[in-house]
Order: C-alpha cells, then sequence, then structure tokens
C-alpha cells in the first residue's frame, strides 16, 4: 500500500462578506470614533460641516477597500500590500515597504491603540491620569498612563 502524498499547505479561506465588513467596520470604527471627532469638531463649527467630512471620509475609505478587495483577488498571496507593492514596482519596494511596516507604520499604530486605551482607562480608574507623575528625570516626566 503507497502513502498518501502530502498536501500542499493552503490558507482556508472562511471569511464572508459580512466577516470582512465586520473587521473593518470594527477597526475604522475603533480607532477613530474616540479621538478623532473632537479635533474635527474644533476646525469644522458647524454639525452640517462635521457630517459632511465624515460622509466622504467614509465614501474614500470604501474606494480604498474596493481597490484592495480587488488586488486580493487579482493577486491571493499571503502577504497583502507587501506582494501587491512587490508585483507593481518589483522586489525592493516590497522589501522597503514590509520594513517600514514593521520599523514604523505599526508601531505608530500599537502607540496611537495604547494612547487611546489609557486615555479611557483613566476614566475608569483615577488612578491613571497624566497629572499622576510616578518619577522625574530633569524635565522629563514618567505618568502612571505611560
Amino acid at each position: 500500500m503507497a502513502a498518501p502524498e502530502p498536501q500542499s499547505p493552503e490558507l482556508r479561506r472562511s471569511l464572508g462578506l459580512a466577516d470582512a465588513l465586520a473587521i473593518v467596520i470594527g477597526i475604522v470604527i475603533g480607532g477613530g470614533i474616540f479621538l478623532v471627532p473632537n479635533l474635527v469638531a474644533a476646525e469644522l463649527h458647524s454639525p452640517q460641516a462635521i457630517l459632511l467630512v465624515w460622509v466622504v471620509a467614509g465614501v474614500v475609505s470604501f474606494f480604498g477597500a474596493l481597490a484592495c478587495a480587488e488586488l486580493g483577488t487579482m493577486l491571493p498571496d499571503t502577504g497583502g500590500q507587501y506582494v501587491f507593492l512587490r508585483e507593481a514596482y518589483g522586489s525592493l519596494a516590497g522589501f522597503l515597504y514590509g520594513w517600514t511596516l514593521f520599523t514604523v507604520i505599526q508601531c505608530g499604530t500599537i502607540a496611537a491603540v495604547g494612547v487611546a486605551f489609557a486615555k479611557f482607562l483613566g476614566v475608569f480608574v483615577p488612578w491613571v491620569k497624566t497629572s499622576n507623575v510616578l518619577f522625574q528625570l530633569g524635565s522629563w516626566q514618567f505618568s502612571s498612563v505611560q
């Protein structure tokens, strides 16, 4: 009896439309809804202008998501934007994007999420505040938020 041939590993395609929409909406709303509206409202003083900016930004984001979805169906390799850039502009562009993502882009995103978490944790846990300085080195202060 012959041994069965090993199958090549493949990603399981199990995300449907509802799953993908939930992920995108969760990221957009979770990342921006608590931090951005006050900045927009400080610059735009009418509710109509604020809503217009949000609608335009939503439409632009939707078109970007459609472009990424189209690229994802054309290039179904693992790697996302790295693969798109590598195929369009060559290996150097993909390599530079990958390292930029690793060293700058993702670090900034994680830092922003950490700042948002600490800011809103301070609402529920009064000890976590920028005014609660744990120690100070010259003019540099380290607070419980950090």
